[in-house]
C-alpha cells in the first residue's frame, strides 16, 4: 500500500482515466461496502477499469468497479461487479446531476484510498478526449522522458 501525507493509504488509482478524459471538479466520497468487501480492498482486491458512476434516482452509484472476493469470505462475499453506493452530499449529488445534463461529461472514480481507517473514492467530472489530443499527450510524455534520461545522464 502506498502511503502518502495525512494517513491516506492509495489502494488503487485509474491511469486510463486521465489518458482517456479531460479530468476536472475533483471530490471524495465515501462508499458503502460490505464487512468482506472492506477486507478484500485491504489486500489491494480492487481494479477501476472501466468504472464509472450513474444517478438512480438521486443516490450515486459506482458501477463496474471490481472488487475481488474475500478468500476467506465464502457465503457472505458479494457479487464482485455490483452496483455500490456512494456517500455524498445532496448539494453535491444536485450539482453533479446538473453538470451530467448540460452534456458532454461523466463521471469517473479516479482513485481509491483509505482514509483514517475508512474507504474513500475520489470521483472526477470528466470529457472525453478526442484521438488527436490522446497523441498529443503521448507526445508530451514521451518528452518528459526523454528530458528525464538526458538529466539522469548528467
Amino acid at each position: 500500500m502506498e502511503k502518502t501525507s495525512g494517513g491516506i493509504k492509495i489502494i488503487t488509482l485509474n491511469r486510463k482515466a486521465s489518458f482517456n478524459y479531460f479530468l476536472s471538479d475533483f471530490l471524495e466520497c465515501g462508499i458503502a461496502l460490505s464487512g468482506t468487501e472492506i477486507k478484500s480492498l485491504r489486500a489491494h482486491g480492487c481494479s477501476l477499469n472501466d468504472a464509472y458512476v450513474v444517478f438512480k434516482g438521486n443516490t450515486p452509484q459506482i458501477i463496474n468497479m471490481h472488487i475481488n472476493p474475500y478468500s476467506h469470505g465464502n457465503i457472505f462475499n458479494k457479487d464482485p461487479l455490483r452496483a455500490r453506493d456512494l456517500l455524498m452530499h445532496k448539494k453535491e449529488i444536485r450539482w453533479f446531476k446538473e453538470q451530467i445534463k448540460s452534456g458532454g461529461y461523466t463521471i469517473v472514480p479516479t482513485k481509491v484510498y483509505f482514509k483514517k481507517g475508512l474507504a474513500k473514492v475520489e470521483i472526477a467530472l470528466a470529457r472525453g478526449k478526442k484521438l488527436y489530443d490522446k497523441r498529443e499527450t503521448i507526445k508530451k510524455r514521451d518528452a518528459q522522458r526523454e528530458i528525464d534520461k538526458a538529466l539522469k545522464r548528467k
